[in-house]
């Protein structure tokens, strides 16, 4: 199976209390996607379905993103999101909340059949 990008979206999310890596994952996944409509399946003959949807979640703190939770924010397609240090995390000036900002890259593809 070969693979052929034909999508790159990028989006930024950010959890203002909290320090919730998830949930920033999560709306910058949500900003990457929201302006699109990916109409162009059925003059390939795809449907949703046959997307490979491969997300990078950038954040500080790679593991405290729960990359199962953002993969169910996708409603098509096999998706596999990896998260990576990367995003930024702001402290608060009193106390030890934070702001945690995530980045979110979003590359669709599509199997073109060749070996």
């Amino acid at each position: 199976m070969a693979r052929v990008r034909c999508i790159t979206e990028m989006g930024m999310g950010v959890d203002v209390h909290g320090k919730d890596a998830t949930k920033a994952a999560k709306r910058a996944l949500s900003d990457a996607i929201r302006h699109s409509s990916l109409g162009f399946f059925r003059m390939l003959g795809k449907t949703a379905n046959d997307m490979f949807v491969d997300v990078t979640i950038g954040v500080p703190d790679p593991s405290g993103v729960d990359t199962a939770a953002v993969a169910k924010e996708l409603p098509y397609g096999t998706v596999t999101v990896s998260a990576v240090k990367g995003g930024l995390e702001i402290p608060a000036e009193s106390g030890g909340d934070s702001i945690i900002i995530a980045n979110a890259a979003v590359i669709v593809s599509l199997d073109n059949g060749a070996a």
